[in-house]
């Protein structure tokens, strides 16, 4: 009866799948106790090896975070980079988990040159998971170290925790625009965008955010059509370039539904654009303006050009000259608009 009400509620299919609820239940309810690190086989295994390791590793482990397969493409690629970015701290080789969906792997170029965390298995190394430590957070960040320091002489592959957070995703910003630009996916693709023109994508939030005005999960993710139109018209005054200037609107709805616009010339809706076409149009804009929403942030990590961004986010920006920070109220201050010059 209980496995039942678990079905009905998660829509699980597959005992793996109540495997992994009751799992993450587990996690949420004794992560803020002492208890935390029990849960883990490898904490256990630090407990009775900590003391008999060399201070070295002879063979090579590997390191992987698992692109969480629930999320939207946002939460899952930043699942991704975390993984890429702590395997670098660690010292470790990373190794690929793929997204829910191939084609994001293929659209994306990652998984390209990279061992995989399958192959891996049919090898028959042994897989390790380890427990969340939460970002900047130096002691629970060494007790990592020392689990995979327990590990010394074996070959391992350490598994990230769901939705181990990292929050200045930038840091692998270069290797990931190498990754994308020189994706095979790039040849056959086609812009809207005419290069003659300088080219202003602007991501307005809606759907899922637009559900429970309650949730203050969602309420946070929210930014109004005056915000964007005062930022819009922000940016338009300050740009300095002699090409004309297209602006492409990225949202959900109907043109009706977002009037401040109207007065802009060269105005294109983009309201039915697939995720896959919104994303390419983000990392190629001349400038992008995104929302508080990671599927506008993680194209911005790729794109070569102009990024105006809501300061308030729940990750963090370069301080380089093509990232300008917009106040809560949709004020760019004079040091940021300096910027444009």
């Amino acid at each position: 009866m209980f496995l039942d009400k678990i079905k009905k509620i998660r829509k699980i299919k597959s005992a793996k799948d109540i495997t992994n609820y009751l799992w993450g239940i587990s996690v949420r309810k004794t992560r803020a106790t002492w208890l935390y690190p029990f849960l883990y086989r490898s904490y256990w295994h630090y407990l009775l090896h900590k003391s008999s390791k060399p201070n070295h590793q002879s063979k090579k482990s590997y390191y992987a975070a698992r692109p969480n397969p629930g999320a939207g493409i946002g939460h899952q690629l930043a699942n991704w980079i975390a993984g890429y970015w702590y395997a670098k701290q660690l010292g470790l080789t990373f190794a690929h988990i793929p997204f829910s969906t191939s084609q994001w792997d293929i659209f994306l170029g990652f998984g390209n040159g990279e061992v995989k965390v399958e192959e891996l298995k049919r090898q028959g190394i042994k897989i390790r998971k380890l427990p969340l430590f939460t970002d900047g957070n130096t002691i629970e960040f060494a007790l990592n170290k020392a689990i995979i320091q327990s590990y010394a002489n074996e070959k391992v592959v350490f598994i990230a925790e769901q939705d181990q957070f990292y929050k200045a995703q930038y840091g692998v910003m270069e290797e990931l625009k190498q990754k994308f630009h020189s994706a095979p996916a790039r040849k056959n693709e086609k812009l809207i965008y005419n290069k003659d023109h300088f080219n202003i994508a602007i991501h307005v939030r809606r759907g899922d955010i637009m559900l429970d005005p309650s949730n203050p999960n969602l309420v946070m993710r929210y930014l109004s059509n005056d915000y964007f139109e005062k930022v819009l018209k922000q940016v338009t005054e300050n740009l300095q370039t002699n090409k004309p200037i297209h602006i492409y609107f990225f949202s959900q709805g109907k043109p009706e539904d977002y009037p401040e616009f109207a007065q802009y010339p060269n105005l294109h809706w983009c309201l039915d654009m697939n995720a896959q076409e919104s994303f390419l149009h983000f990392a190629y804009a001349d400038l992008l303006i995104t929302s508080k929403s990671s599927f506008s942030y993680k194209p911005a990590l790729l794109n070569n050009g102009i990024k105006v961004c809501p300061k308030n986010f729940w990750h963090g920006y370069p301080t380089s000259k093509d990232w300008i920070l917009v106040e809560n109220d949709g004020t760019i201050d004079l040091n940021e608009k300096s910027k444009f010059i």
